[in-house]
């Protein structure tokens, strides 16, 4: 570099004098991006004068950024900025850095994708490392021209670094990784994903230094194995959440998890193909995870009924349970698991097949003491059959029930559900074609406490006798009524609706049967709480409905009217003039 070039540059006074030198030309710009922050001379500015063109110092609020004028301010005061696409470029990063390394430079930087053409490489990273010492939270997704080098100059500079998140980032390998755990003693989160040239050793090296990790996840590094992934369990004693995706991990993993998973209070393991029952069944039976608040399993094999018995029992304090896609999990299993896992708040199945009706009604039954939401999806199993002659107790404590496209759902099961289930304020039974009126009756009757959400989208069998129903029995707690696609649904719901339910604040009435009339109707009623309401896909409203929707407007923040095709443009138009408050989708 040419001293008489550089020696003018490291005694400009201040982030003014840097960053107006930097537009000079790109030779400029790369000379500052090239000096570190703590190189510069540091003249006093003038009385009265900020040394940071870009901070009012009454309000301590940015300004104005020449190079980078998105840069935000988190609550936190630190500086942050995503660069994505066209946009991530090597000058762009080091734009950012000359801008902002007056004051430490940026404290959040993520950058996704690269520009095609000039993409970013080891040069920007570097550039950034150089100017914003400080930086505390890196994230690069799919930008396959950074290596090891720019993350080399990351370690070297970027002490303070607490969270770092690697995606499809095929050049970096544990050479620098290494470094980066030897460096950066404050590291607490950290996700490496789709990265094949990372492998045990990189892991090892964050056990052994980053003695503060909180959270680590790791998805699809197909070199991490078993000695990888128990060296940092066994080594990071601060762990608190841990995710596991698509590794060739092993039983001994699982083991390891449980034994030394202390201090572990979530735990998401998914699409561990190599993991037999007895990983499972040993994790549950280590009893070291007594903290263990949230389990998620997705497509894992040796899931089992004997395995997830062995976990309910071995997880004390699991509050939180979720099963994707668990093809070996039946009735046995799942009641097993309730019966032995004493304070378990929230289960979710999704696409767990071999679960019946009869084992989610012993389910909930035996977490009758605790139990507070149950989610089902996509469960192929359950078929609206009428039950064995149960001893079923009531599961009070359960407040949420979501039942999301499960054919097989239907008024049989509901009503049984209805008779477990009495103090529900949240339901949603979005995509059940079986359900009918009479099928959904007896289980809104059921509701004691009042409902306070209810989703029937595509519950395209359902009429207004179900809105008569719900605005008799719940009128006075209703605050989100979702009728997406129940085209049964005409005007005649929306004048009960206007006139008993005071609360209701969100209605969706998207490809119902409604028409100027129905939009009347509800105008004319008392709705003071009224602020989300879509009428998307309603042909049958016209541009007659202007003044009632002028006048639902003065609560709304919200309008859907898309593919509302008998609505002009102009009506449109004269509703955003009126409506300013509101947000109009047309």
């Amino acid at each position: 570099m040419n001293l008489l070039l550089l020696y003018p540059i490291l005694h400009l006074p201040g982030g003014r004098e840097r960053s107006a030198s930097a537009c000079v030309s790109k030779r400029w710009l790369t000379v500052l991006s090239g000096v570190r922050s703590a190189e510069f001379y540091r003249s006093k500015a003038p009385r009265g004068q900020s040394d940071d063109m870009n901070v009012d110092p009454a309000s301590n609020n940015i300004e104005s950024i020449s190079a980078d004028e998105d840069l935000e301010v988190e609550c936190d005061g630190y500086l942050t900025r995503c660069v994505e696409g066209k946009k991530a470029t090597d000058l762009r990063l080091a734009a950012i850095a000359v801008c902002t390394s007056s004051r430490g430079g940026i404290g959040k930087l993520s950058i996704r994708g690269s520009n095609s053409i000039r993409g970013v490489t080891d040069l920007g990273l570097s550039a950034i490392a150089r100017g914003c010492p400080s930086l505390r939270y890196l994230s690069l997704w799919n930008i396959p021209s950074i290596g090891d080098e720019g993350l080399f100059e990351i370690a070297r500079e970027c002490h303070s670094l607490e969270k770092l998140d690697l995606c499809q980032c095929p050049s970096i390998s544990n050479k620098s990784m290494v470094a980066i755990a030897k460096s950066c003693p404050n590291l607490t989160a950290l996700t490496i994903e789709s990265c094949p040239n990372i492998s045990n050793e990189s892991l090892q090296a964050v056990g052994k230094y980053c003695t503060k990790l909180q959270s680590i996840t790791i998805k699809d590094c197909p070199f991490v194995g078993d000695q990888g992934v128990a060296s940092l369990l066994s080594s990071a004693s601060s762990l608190t959440k841990v995710k596991l995706q698509a590794l060739n991990i092993t039983d001994y993993s699982l083991a390891v998890i449980g034994h030394y998973g202390k201090s572990i209070t979530s735990l998401f393991l998914s699409g561990l193909q190599n993991v037999s029952q007895k990983g499972f069944w040993v994790m549950g039976n280590a009893r070291g995870l007594q903290t263990l608040a949230s389990l998620a399993l997705t497509s894992c094999r040796g899931v089992t009924d004997l395995s997830l018995e062995a976990l309910g029992k071995g997880h004390p304090n699991l509050k939180q349970m979720c099963l994707r896609k668990c093809c070996f999990v039946s009735d046995n299993g799942l009641v097993a698991f309730a019966k032995a896992v004493g304070s378990l708040e929230s289960l979710q199945l999704e696409e767990c097949n071999r679960i019946t009706q009869t084992g989610i009604l012993n389910a909930i039954s035996n977490c009758k003491s605790k139990l507070k939401s149950l989610t089902l999806v996509k469960c192929m199993g359950i078929k609206d059959v009428s039950p064995e002659t149960l001893m079923l107790s009531p599961c009070e404590s359960l407040r949420s029930l979501s039942i999301r496209s499960c054919p097989g759902f239907g008024s049989t099961s509901l009503a049984m559900l209805g008779k477990l289930c009495p103090n529900l304020h949240h339901l949603d039974l979005s995509g059940l074609c079986g359900i009918t009126d009479t099928g959904l009756l007896p289980l809104l009757e059921s509701c004691e406490s009042g409902l306070a959400k209810v989703n029937l989208s595509d519950c395209v069998n359902l009429s207004d006798e179900v809105v008569f129903s719900l605005a008799r029995l719940h009128g006075a707690t209703l605050e989100l009524l979702n009728l997406d696609g129940c085209q049964k649904i005409t005007d005649a719901s929306l004048g009960v609706l206007a006139n008993t339910c005071p609360l209701l604040n969100d209605l969706d009435l998207s490809k119902c049967s409604i028409t100027d009339s129905g939009v009347a109707a509800l105008s004319s009623g008392v709705q003071p709480n009224l602020q989300i309401l879509s009428l998307s896909g309603c042909s049958m409203i016209s541009n007659k409905s202007i003044s009632a929707l002028k006048k639902l407007g003065r609560t709304l923040v919200g309008l859907n009217l898309q593919h509302c095709i008998s609505i002009g443009n102009r009506t449109i138009e004269l509703l955003t003039e009126n409506l300013w408050r509101c947000d109009i989708l047309s």
